[in-house]
């Protein structure tokens, strides 16, 4: 059985090449990303494994079913990018819903701890003999009130890790989960409440700009934000026009609203016509990277694993319904 695969890097091909051959797949890699002038690529392959800036839209979606393309693989959990109501009936879709909360979560706190304490300037500094600290004062955790939004598995972690920091947690989540460690509260009060918020929820239409105007207006001024989950969660026009108003003590993303054309990439050497993206990264109190959240040995192992026995359960029709998300007609 032949699979495609879109939006490779090395660490992909690392992962998935050995497995694959483990058990008699046929892979083939492709730098590009899958859209509507890539699709034809797929013309031979049973299989299609895509990342989270590929294209899945129903144009797309068209040109693969006309090559032959019976299984979607996404080697990640989120699925904004692929139209289901378009795949239902066509194609099985499957995700890979859980492969490292922890990996997740962890790198959340970092985000947090870094730029609370400044550690990317400090960094910058003592590079070049700079061992001044004026400007790189944070605040103490302890006693401070966090939010966690969502409480999936990652957000389940983030509370879990956050109990040894004598913080008071608060949660909201339109499924509650029992058991958990935190106080749940309205979306509006965790806003007005928290010294810190930190996003792991999914993107959706109810989550869709959840950081905006509004809701930016709501939170304390000196308050930190971490998103580690959809960029799209925050509109970044008016994060920007917070940020240069003196709003947050601090913001740090490791996703961003137009990450596609950026992320996974070396840029290094381009001029970057994304305005807001080169506004964001003048800010000091402001940390970006570049969608590494998920990015440890434990989760690409994860990740391969588990995309690969997604794709031998489609073809033995035994569709798990948390990874799941559109199944074709048999």
């Amino acid at each position: 059985m032949k699979i495609a695969f879109y939006d490779t890097k090395p660490y992909d091909k690392t992962w998935f090449k050995p497995l694959a051959k483990e058990r008699g797949l046929d892979v083939t890699f492709f730098e590009t990303r899958l859209g509507k002038d890539t699709a034809i690529l797929a013309t031979g392959n049973d299989a299609v494994c895509i990342f989270v800036n590929d294209v899945a839209d129903k144009e797309t979606l068209d040109i693969l079913h006309e090559a032959g393309v019976k299984t979607i693989l996404l080697r990640c959990a989120g699925y904004d990018n692929v139209d289901l109501k378009a795949a239902e009936g066509r194609f099985d879709v499957m995700r890979v819903p859980s492969y490292s909360p922890a990996a997740v979560a962890e790198f959340a706190l970092t985000l947090l701890m870094a730029v609370n304490r400044c550690v990317h300037k400090a960094y910058q500094r003592t590079r070049d003999f700079n061992f001044s600290i004026n400007g790189l004062m944070g605040m103490t955790l302890r006693g401070k009130t966090i939010g966690v939004v969502g409480t999936g598995k990652i957000g389940r972690t983030m509370v879990e890790i956050l109990q040894g920091f004598g913080m008071e947690i608060l949660a909201y989540d339109p499924y509650p989960t029992e058991g958990i460690k935190a106080n749940y509260v309205s979306k509006e009060e965790l806003f007005r409440r928290s010294d810190i918020i930190t996003f792991h929820c999914p993107l959706t239409d109810d989550t869709r700009h959840m950081v905006n105007a509004e809701t930016i207006g709501m939170m304390k001024d000196g308050s930190i934000i971490v998103n580690t989950s959809r960029g799209a969660i925050v509109d970044t026009t008016a994060l920007v026009e917070a940020l240069k108003a003196g709003k947050f003590a601090g913001v740090a993303l490791d996703v961003y609203e137009e990450e596609d054309e950026y992320f996974f990439e070396d840029r290094s050497n381009e001029i970057i016509s994304d305005d807001e993206l080169s506004r964001l990264l003048t800010f000091p109190n402001v940390l970006v990277t570049s969608h590494q959240a998920f990015f440890t040995t434990e989760a690409m192992k994860a990740i391969a694993e588990t995309t690969l026995n997604n794709y031998e359960s489609a073809l033995k029709g035994e569709l798990t319904p948390g990874n799941t998300l559109a199944k074709r007609a048999r």
